[in-house]
């Protein structure tokens, strides 16, 4: 017995030092055209270099190894002043094709894609798709600072984004929510919406396809990274998808359901903080929670006021309907409005709650960049903010469609 186990452990350490190879990112970069400006020596110098001086610190090559290619430009993380490594692109619509995968878990798709959803779709569908991607966003990150492990080695890897550096890898929140949103989607709409559910598979296995490669393909994670964040939201849809019934109700009815949200997901945020060094964890974190906070708040206030409609069963299920140019004219004016509407309560909202937070802590304002590292500045910030923001699409603008006839 113990020997069988000291081998299926062995059998596993194998596996799992197999798939957290960066050899392997890097073969897969390669293979689909992604190459170094930097010749291998001096590209092994530079991160010798990096490792002793600064240990999220990118040297920049300018020796390029010739060949026909792309060469692209620098990109600098806007909130460390990192700056990443050149590169040539050999395949243009491979990195077109990667670079759109993994633009699906970042902050321009959510503040796009769900009020999408919510204000021309199904806002039934889009409230109880974002409890479960707060709750996959939130426990992904928290497992990343619980385990610590770091991104893939550069080299051999290439990093072709720098925003999430800061991060550790483990497990890819990117793979994460790329399994969640769409398998939710699906979940949520069968009986609901009528469409071929072989369709729907086909639209989630896409896409959770196309952001876990395009994960590999940027350098940010390694194949284990993505695997274990894929499995790891699946075991989170199994728990979570069950109460969605019950979590949706409590949100639109109980009395005191927004002093308990609010006060919740505060908690939740003060206690995964527990960083040893700054990085763009916490922060998302914040922003994650104070937006399924908001979206929860603003889902109560519209149930309290009796603006939901929800369809009685004989209505159901939805047919999708045919697509005119008045509908397509309609659907483009709310989303521009509404996302206009978003970006100015978004901007409102950092421009007051920073330096609030900045005085109500005593930390100097002069370098915003720094100021909005503190955890007493980011957490009040991010929440506050994202909050508004959340509570905008789900109550502000849906109301404000009523008064220029969008609805």
């Amino acid at each position: 017995m113990r020997g069988a186990m000291a081998a299926a452990c062995t059998g596993l350490q194998r596996l799992t030092d197999y798939l957290q190879d960066p050899e392997k990112v890097a073969r897969f970069q390669r293979l689909c055209g992604v190459q170094s400006t930097v010749p291998p020596a001096r590209e092994e110098a530079g991160a010798r270099l990096r490792r002793n001086l600064h240990p999220n610190g990118l040297e920049n090559g300018a020796a390029p190894r010739g060949g026909e290619g792309k060469k692209q430009p620098l990109r600098r993380n806007s909130l460390t002043g990192e700056v990443g490594q050149q590169f040539v692109i050999r395949n243009q619509l491979l990195y077109y094709l990667f670079t759109f995968g993994t633009e699906l878990g970042n902050e321009l798709f959510y503040i796009s894609f769900f009020p999408f959803w919510i204000w021309n779709v199904d806002a039934y569908v889009g409230r109880r798709l974002i409890v479960i991607w707060v709750w996959v966003m939130y426990l992904g990150q928290c497992a990343k600072d619980l385990v610590r492990w770091p991104r893939p080695p550069s080299p051999p890897v290439l990093k072709l984004e720098v925003l999430y550096n800061t991060e550790y890898g483990m497990p890819s929140t990117h793979a994460m929510s790329g399994t969640a949103i769409p398998l939710s989607l699906l979940l949520l709409t069968q009986g609901r919406w009528q469409y071929p559910f072989v369709y729907g598979l086909l639209l989630a296995v896409g896409w959770c396809s196309l952001v876990c490669l395009s994960r590999i393909y940027m350098g940010m994670h390694s194949i284990l990274d993505v695997v274990v964040g894929v499995f790891y939201a699946i075991l989170i849809l199994i728990v979570f998808h069950p109460a969605l019934e019950i979590i949706d109700n409590f949100n639109l009815t109980y009395k005191y359901a927004p002093l308990i949200i609010i006060s919740l997901h505060l908690v939740l945020g003060i206690f995964s903080f527990t960083l040893d060094t700054w990085s763009t964890s916490r922060g998302d974190t914040a922003q994650i929670l104070g937006s399924g906070a908001g979206i929860a708040c603003g889902s109560h206030v519209n149930y309290l006021l009796g603006l939901l409609a929800e369809p009685s069963s004989h209505e159901l299920p939805f047919s999708i309907p045919p697509f005119t140019v008045n509908l397509l004219g309609k659907v483009m004016l709310r989303v521009l409005f509404g996302l206009v509407v978003l970006l100015l309560i978004r901007a409102v909202m950092k421009r007051v709650t920073i330096p609030l937070a900045c005085k109500v802590s005593g930390i100097p304002c002069d370098d915003i960049r720094k100021a909005r590292q503190r955890m007493e500045v980011e957490l009040p910030y991010r929440y506050l903010t994202y909050g508004m923001v959340g509570f905008a699409v789900m109550f502000i603008v849906p109301y404000l469609f009523t008064w220029v006839g969008l609805l």
